[in-house]
């Protein structure tokens, strides 16, 4: 069992993820007798940060719950090449209808742990923190947050719900960033509040209104040193837009609060694992 609190529709994208999979039934494993048990492994194919196994527990307690599943590494540790990451016995039947919505979602998971984990170590030594985004795959968002969770990331805002992010075409619509942050306390008081910026003058504009957060869209480095020296603490400064790897660790000695990177969840490449019966 994890010890990350886990996202309240894990059911509910399990189910859907089934019912896309198998539909009225999984034709190909009636060829194998109801009477066949057997035992596979899950094999770690290639390095990583382990994520998702309460998704795989999860399909398999859906399919079959006589499904016995045992995880030899536990969720958010390092897994290496040929590292046996679980050993499952049961049905050969409902083993192998299980399989691959199984491993789907512990490779995407995995897969965007992994990469959160490589943006942190780039952060070693700063005081910075890794923010997530809303570019998440559709209808996993709550699950890749847990992903990012799990390998030291923070989450930002969970969707248009819960935090106010005053953009640019926001800004464009309501005719100023002081008339977009006035209405947005007009509605809202409580509600926490994050406007983007292009510049320094805008920068200026917003921080004399006093929101929890400013972000830095595509600023130089220069104008990210002048925006922490203006700001001398007064909110909270995230920057975005075209961060990669290499640019991250200049970024942080800034003196900036928050990085955001949406590559973290929508750029995600799945991670290689095989389940092979014995």
């Amino acid at each position: 069992m994890s010890k990350y609190p886990l996202p309240g529709d894990l059911g509910l994208i399990i189910d859907l993820a089934l019912t896309e999979d198998i539909g009225d039934g999984d034709i190909t494993s009636l060829l194998i007798s109801e009477d066949c048990s057997a035992k596979a492994h899950i094999i770690c194919k290639e390095n990583a940060i382990l994520c998702g196994t309460p998704w795989v527990s999860e399909v398999y307690k859906k399919i079959d719950n006589s499904i016995q599943i045992e995880w030899n590494f536990e969720e958010g540790t390092c897994v290496e090449v040929g590292d046996s990451i679980a050993s499952i016995t049961g049905q050969a039947r409902t083993i192998l209808t299980g399989e691959r919505t199984a491993l789907n979602f512990l490779q995407t998971l995995s897969g965007t742990a992994t990469i959160v984990r490589e943006y942190l170590i780039a952060l070693k030594g700063t005081n910075t923190k890794l923010l997530d985004t809303r570019k998440t795959l559709p209808g996993l968002r709550e699950a890749q947050k847990y992903a990012v969770r799990v390998a030291g990331g923070t989450n930002h805002r969970r969707g248009l719900y819960d935090a106010y992010l005053v953009k640019e075409n926001h800004i464009k619509s309501c005719g100023s960033i002081s008339k977009a942050l006035e209405e947005a306390r007009r509605i809202n008081p409580d509600k926490f509040l994050e406007v983007e910026v292009r510049n320094i003058d805008e920068f200026k504009e917003a921080l004399s209104l006093k929101p929890n957060m400013i972000m830095l869209d595509n600023f130089q480095l220069s104008d990210m040193e002048k925006a922490v020296a203006i700001n001398s603490g007064s909110v909270k400064l995230e920057v975005s837009g075209g961060i990669d790897l290499d640019s991250l660790a200049n970024i942080a000695r800034t003196g900036v609060d928050y990085i955001s990177v949406g590559a973290l969840t929508k750029h995600c490449r799945a991670i290689d694992y095989s389940l092979l019966l014995t």
